[in-house]
C-alpha cells in the first residue's frame, strides 16, 4: 500500500485511543492513529516511527492489532499493507570485546 495520493480524513480522537496495543513499547491505538495521519502509511513506517513490534515480544502481540488499525485509518483491507519488514533483534556490545578479537596479536 504505497498510494501517497489517498485523501484521509482530518484525524479526530477516539474514546479508545488510549488502549495500549503494543504491550512492550506501550504504544497506544490513538498513537498509531496519529502516525497514519502524519504521513505514515506501511507498517515499516509505522515500526521505525513509534517502535511498535520491536520490544521483547518482537510484534508476536501487537502486528495482527497493528496492522488492522492502520488498515481502517486507510480505509483499505489488511491483506493490502503487507508485512513489516522484519530484522533480528540486536544487543549491545562492549567495545572491549570487539577490541579483544584476536586480530592476530597478542
Amino acid at each position: 500500500m504505497n498510494d501517497r495520493s489517498r485523501e484521509l480524513k482530518p484525524f479526530v480522537p477516539a474514546p479508545d485511543d488510549d488502549m495500549i496495543i503494543c504491550r512492550c513499547e506501550e504504544i497506544t491505538k490513538g498513537e498509531i492513529r496519529k502516525a497514519v495521519h502524519d504521513g505514515m502509511f506501511t507498517l515499516t513506517e509505522i515500526r521505525r516511527y513509534l517502535r511498535t513490534g520491536m520490544g521483547l515480544c518482537q510484534g508476536q502481540t501487537c502486528t495482527k492489532l497493528v496492522k488492522g488499525i492502520v488498515a481502517r485509518e486507510l480505509g483499505v483491507k489488511p491483506s493490502e499493507l503487507g508485512s513489516a519488514t522484519g530484522r533480528a533483534p540486536m544487543r549491545p556490545i562492549e567495545m572491549k570485546i570487539l577490541a579483544n578479537d584476536g586480530g592476530g596479536k597478542k
